[in-house]
């Protein structure tokens, strides 16, 4: 079995050791992605400003996995608070809502305190 990794240019990338995906026996998984801007490595106010960079991160990683969220078998959302979750949901139903994963939402610190969403997914390659 062959092993690709797909990176974004995010700076956790190679200061902690991980991809932002991995292809893999016909998985993609693709890491925790929060809304930073990779470029100039800013990060947005709102929740829904942070979950559609996020989803925008994890939309590129899938395509070039060979996948899209059509794909995506399972999600996982991570919220420092719950309340934030909501107001998410749109965004969300745009990307998944014709093909809904699996999916489970966790409240938990993260890595940043200016993060307010992180996503996880799990994607089977087409074919």
């Amino acid at each position: 079995m062959t092993i690709r990794r797909i990176t974004t240019g995010s700076t956790w990338e190679p200061k902690i050791g991980y991809a932002r995906a991995v292809v893999a026996g016909g998985w993609v998984h693709v890491s925790g992605t929060t809304g930073t801007d990779h470029a100039t490595g800013s990060i947005p106010e709102s929740v829904t400003d942070q979950c559609a960079l996020a989803l925008e991160i994890i939309g590129a990683a899938l395509n070039r996995a060979g996948a899209g969220f059509a794909d995506v078998v399972r999600v996982h959302y991570i919220l420092p608070d719950r309340a934030d979750f909501e107001p998410c949901w749109p965004l969300l139903f745009a990307a998944f809502g014709a093909n809904p994963p699996a999916a489970t939402m966790i409240e938990a610190g993260l890595i940043d305190p200016r993060h307010r969403i992180e996503i996880e997914v799990t994607a089977l390659l087409p074919g």
